[in-house]
């Protein structure tokens, strides 16, 4: 049997980890002296609850090899194989962790970078759950395919205040006082698995616009393959909007258009007011875009 391990980087929370029926490990959020296990005892909503009344910026917690080492004796106690599906190396020393504590485990856990988080994270979860459940793969051959797609995988989205990128210190205080006096939306990708900075726009509208042009220059979304969005905060009106103000990218290509909130890892630096776009890029097309 091959089960699939993740990280709460994913956004994917233990009760939505059950209902996939896969294993996620916790990183720990810290509020000051408080701490809290991500997915676990603290959801979506409490995180953006108290990111939006402390001052304090949130910090957290790499998973350790110890904690590694626990889950992957547990899980392969029967002779099943393991793939951990894991927060980019460059934004959290979590899969470091776990490449140590894999050594024991040879031929029987296999560790991905996925190189991302968040929903570019997550999709790469959901292909390699559709492909454990098609049965056609050993575990090594699908993590040689996931190996391959996640380079294809691109994460876009529109930060709607300067304020958390600053107090985590991605730009410069003044840089964030005058982006809000001139209401300046930055997009946002995970690029070789970082976070980049891929223009700022005036305005929301300037800001879909520029969210389209990235998503034809990569050649638009494969949609026979796992896609989704997300929105940060406690309201989702800002991506019901754009879902509609952009519906032409979507329509007679999708039944059902999933979506999620954003958790901690990228909502401490996007701040309530984001919307995200994760997908597999099709290099074979463009996208078009007629509304008016």
């Amino acid at each position: 049997m091959i089960k699939i391990l993740v990280d709460s980087a994913s956004d994917i929370d233990k009760k939505e980890a059950e209902k996939y029926g896969i294993t996620m490990i916790p990183m720990i959020v810290s509020f000051g002296e408080q701490e809290y296990l991500d997915g676990v005892n603290l959801s979506h909503k409490q995180f953006f609850e108290k990111l939006i009344e402390n001052n304090e910026f949130p910090k957290t917690s790499q998973i350790n090899e110890f904690r590694f080492d626990e889950v992957f004796e547990e899980l392969t106690k029967n002779g099943d194989e393991v793939i951990a599906i894991l927060i980019s190396s460059k934004l959290s020393g979590t899969f470091n962790s776990a490449k140590q504590a894999v050594k024991k485990y040879k031929e029987k856990v296999f560790v991905v970078d996925s190189l991302n988080a968040c929903i570019g994270e997550r999709i790469l979860i959901e292909l390699a759950i559709r492909l454990v459940k098609d049965g056609k793969n050993t575990a090594q051959e699908i993590v040689e395919i996931l190996e391959k797609k996640k380079k294809d995988i691109k994460l876009l989205a529109i930060v709607d205040t300067l304020k958390y990128l600053r107090k985590g210190g991605r730009i410069s205080s003044v840089a964030a006082l005058t982006g809000e006096i001139l209401s300046i939306k930055p997009v946002i990708s995970i690029t070789d698995g970082e976070v980049k900075i891929e223009g700022k726009a005036m305005g929301s509208k300037n800001a879909n616009n520029l969210l389209l042009k990235l998503l034809n220059n990569c050649g638009g979304i494969d949609f026979n393959l796992p896609f989704t969005l997300a929105y940060s905060g406690l309201s989702d009106e800002i991506l019901k909007k754009y879902l509609k103000d952009s519906e032409n990218l979507w329509k007679d290509k999708a039944e059902n258009i999933p979506y999620y909130m954003i958790g901690s890892t990228i909502g401490a630096h996007a701040g309530p007011g984001a919307i995200a776009v994760a997908f597999f890029a099709n290099s074979n097309k463009e996208v078009k875009n007629d509304k008016k």
